[in-house]
């Protein structure tokens, strides 16, 4: 029954995944009620919402552009899922406005494979990342990104290798300027940039190890899959399914060396590990396993709520 309903994408399914969201985050708002319910913070709370929604729609919107996946609402439904297993991720304002840039600068990336403006794309991704990690420091990262987009598009034109960098430097002119006509100084990039902490205490809670484990499990088992039919694909949709892959794996190694790990570092992992998890649901043959996959997945969150 749950396949059916997700199956196709349908209006519907956009109104179930936005009740999931919406009842993740008023959990979330319980776990960490605030006695002092002032205007500012419940626009905050307002805000964090509405950005959640927004990445949630521009995940959808690569995905179905780029064909990514089939025409099915899996993708949007793992994405709301893993909100409701880690909900801390929706409580980070900064990860999740550097997460949004991420994403459009996945978008500009795979659009590449069109060879139509080139050197534009590659500026907007390297922009859109370099703002994102004013956000969140370690999300510079995936800059890898834009050099992984190079070897597959550039037709090895040397002046395509410099762009990356003028981005980089343009961002850097943008903040130096600011601080100058605003603070009569040239700004501090240092206080931006955070140490590597490998530090995971904040992960020893039952709810937290679980559902890493359930994340990490299902995404490599998936990935197993993904790979495999990497080969299968239309040669021109190839390195888009190669960079999802690999954003998978950046954004492992972004949690990895964030500092103050609270699970919204994770956020980073969801967009990649909801396609590579939909391609491999989308494959499956047996109904009753297919149906068996989604309800636990939707059962995990379900249960934290008893313990």
């Amino acid at each position: 029954m749950i396949t059916r309903i997700f199956d196709k994408s349908k209006p519907v399914n956009f109104i179930i995944v936005l009740v999931i969201t919406l009842v993740a985050f008023l959990l979330l708002q319980i776990s960490v009620f605030q006695e002092d319910w002032s205007l500012n913070y419940i626009l905050t709370q307002i805000g964090k919402f509405l950005l959640c929604l927004l990445t949630m729609s521009l995940l959808n919107f690569i995905v179905s552009k780029n064909n990514l996946t089939q025409n099915s609402s899996y993708k949007i439904l793992l994405f709301s899922l893993f909100f409701a297993m880690i909900p801390y991720t929706l409580n980070n304002l900064d990860v999740l406005i550097s997460n949004l840039f991420i994403l459009l600068a996945l978008r500009r990336i795979i659009s590449l494979k069109s060879l139509l403006k080139v050197k534009n794309k590659l500026l907007d991704a390297s922009v859109l990342i370099a703002i994102a990690s004013f956000f969140h420091f370690w999300s510079i990262l995936f800059m890898l990104l834009v050099f992984a987009a190079l070897l597959f598009y550039s037709e090895n034109k040397v002046k395509n290798w410099i762009i990356p960098f003028v981005g980089l430097a343009t961002v850097a002119l943008i903040f130096i300027a600011y601080h100058v006509v605003r603070f009569d100084t040239y700004g501090d990039f240092t206080l931006y940039v955070d140490n590597i902490d490998f530090n995971f205490e904040n992960y020893n809670s039952l709810k937290m190890v679980i559902a890493i484990t359930i994340l990490l499990s299902f995404g490599l088992w998936a990935s197993l899959f993904y790979i495999k039919t990497i080969n299968k694909k239309l040669k021109t949709f190839r390195p888009s399914f190669i960079i999802v892959l690999i954003m998978a794996m950046i954004a492992v190694v972004v949690a990895l060396v964030s500092p103050n790990k609270n699970g919204s570092e994770i956020l980073f992992l969801f967009a990649p590990l909801a396609i590579i998890i939909t391609n491999y649901i989308e494959v499956i043959q047996e109904k009753w396993f297919k149906e068996i996959l989604i309800g636990v997945l939707i059962l995990i969150p379900i249960s934290f709520q008893f313990f």
